[in-house]
C-alpha cells in the first residue's frame, strides 16, 4: 500500500494515462485523473476521482480545486502526435502552434499552475519520449520530436526555477514504445508493462533535481 499517498494524472482518458490511473489505484494510491472528453474506461475504475481539464485551456485546470500541498505526485501526460505529414517543410503555422501548445507550452503552464498542490519533496513528471532527445535523434517525425525536445527544456527550467526551492523532483519520462493508438499494435510493450515500470520510477523519485529517464529508470541523453 502507498500509505495514503495521492497522485494527479493530467490526461488519463486512454493509453498510458489510463494505464497509470489503473496501476496507481492498484497500489493503494488516491488517484485523481483528468479527461478532456468523457472516457467510459476511466469512469469505470474503482476509487479514481475523475475531473475535466484540457492542457491547452488554462481556465480548465485553474478551476480544479486542490488543497495546497495535498499531492505527492503530479504526472502531466496530455499530448498529441501532431500533423500526419510530420514535416518541418510542410508544416503550417497552425500545425506548429497546435503541437507545441499541446506537447510543450501547455504542459509547462499547467505544471506551474498545479505546483502549489504538490507537497514539498514531491514529484512532478512530464510524459516525454526518447524522440525528444537531441543526442539520440535520427531525424523524421520533426513536429513531434521538436515538441518533446521543447517540453524537456521547459521541464528542466521548471526544475531549476520553480521546484528546487521546495525539494521537488522533476522527471521527463520515456514510456518506451507502447501498444497505444500513438505507438501502434507493432510496439513491443503493453500499456500495463510500461505503466508498471513508470509507477516504480515515480515511487522511487524524490528530492530536488531533474532527470530524463525511461520506464526502467535508465537515464537518457538530453
Amino acid at each position: 500500500m502507498a500509505d495514503g499517498k495521492s497522485i494527479f494524472i493530467f490526461g488519463a482518458s486512454r493509453g498510458i494515462g489510463l494505464g497509470l490511473a489503473k496501476e496507481f489505484a492498484s497500489r493503494g494510491w488516491r488517484v485523481i485523473a483528468s479527461e478532456r472528453s468523457r472516457s467510459a474506461e476511466l469512469h469505470a475504475l474503482d476509487g479514481v476521482q475523475v475531473v475535466t481539464a484540457d492542457v491547452t485551456d488554462p481556465a480548465s485546470y485553474e478551476a480544479l480545486s486542490f488543497e495546497d500541498a495535498s499531492l505527492d505526485a503530479i504526472v502531466v501526460n496530455a499530448g498529441i502526435t501532431g500533423a500526419r505529414h510530420q514535416s518541418a517543410d510542410e508544416a503550417t503555422g497552425e500545425e506548429v502552434a497546435e503541437v507545441m501548445m499541446a506537447n510543450a507550452f501547455g504542459p509547462a503552464r499547467a505544471a506551474r499552475a498545479l505546483l502549489p498542490a504538490l507537497k514539498d519533496g514531491g514529484t512532478l513528471a512530464f510524459m516525454s519520449s526518447l524522440m525528444g532527445s537531441i543526442a539520440d535523434s535520427s531525424g523524421g517525425y520533426e513536429l513531434y520530436r521538436t515538441s518533446k525536445c521543447a517540453q524537456n527544456m521547459l521541464a528542466k527550467g521548471i526544475a531549476e526555477q520553480n521546484a528546487k526551492a521546495r525539494n521537488i523532483a522533476v522527471l521527463s519520462l520515456h514510456p518506451g514504445w507502447v501498444q497505444t493508438d500513438m505507438g501502434s499494435a507493432a510496439a513491443p510493450l503493453t500499456v500495463a508493462e510500461s505503466c508498471r515500470g513508470l509507477a516504480d520510477v515515480l515511487e522511487r523519485a524524490g528530492g530536488e533535481g531533474y532527470a530524463y529517464v525511461d520506464y526502467r529508470g535508465k537515464e537518457l541523453p538530453f
